[in-house]
């Protein structure tokens, strides 16, 4: 992880290896699907590495007052999600990419971006990649709090409540986004429900 930057210069704690490697831990079962959820905001490999990293160090400064009968993941995800609404006000227009996008190289070189899980086989892999695509591309043409939402709501399963919490916004104004979120994105994957009827809605 890197120093400087936005974040605090304050000393970090002095833990103990047990607490290391129980943080070690955390951030084994946890960093990848941490990282998902801010690409999903973020839009953008650069920006979802720096809400990921901010995200890892804000835990490891709380890590001693971490309770255990707590939701963590639900913690974890109110945290990235906090983070990527602070870098929203500080820079209103956010770089997004393509999920299928190249990463670039210093040296100018493009390369596949790969963000897979390695115990897929490869057809999976392959199919999957390209539904990936096909969701993100349409979540960016989403506004960011329409898409903070339906991220929140039907990719990483959180309740109303829940969310209502975490972007500190009434239930009923969850529920609204949410509403237009997933009309925009059934017009935009349609092409993806061959056998479904063109005016069915995604309304739950």
């Amino acid at each position: 992880m890197r120093a400087g930057g936005r974040f605090s210069n304050s000393s970090p704690p002095r833990y103990q290896r047990h607490e290391i490697q129980a943080y070690e831990a955390l951030l084994e079962r946890y960093g990848r699907r941490i990282y998902l959820l801010a690409y999903r905001m973020a839009g953008n490999d650069a920006d979802a590495k720096d809400l990921t990293q901010e995200a890892c160090i804000r835990v490891y400064r709380a890590f001693r007052r971490i309770d255990p009968t707590a939701n963590l993941e639900s913690w974890l995800y109110r945290i990235v999600t906090n983070l990527y609404i602070d870098m929203l006000r500080r820079r209103p227009k956010v770089r997004i990419e393509s999920l299928d996008a190249p990463l670039v190289t210093a040296k100018g070189d493009e390369v596949t971006r790969e963000v897979a899980d390695p115990a897929a086989d490869p057809e999976e892999t392959v199919l999957s990649a390209q539904l990936d695509a096909d969701i993100q591309r349409a979540l960016l043409a989403l506004s960011s709090e329409l898409r903070m939402v339906v991220v929140l709501s039907d990719i990483e399963g959180h309740s109303y409540e829940e969310i209502s919490e975490t972007l500190r916004i009434p239930v009923g104004t969850v529920k609204s986004r949410l509403h237009r979120a997933r009309r925009m994105l059934q017009e935009r994957l349609r092409h993806l429900l061959p056998g479904r009827a063109q005016g069915r809605g995604m309304e739950r």
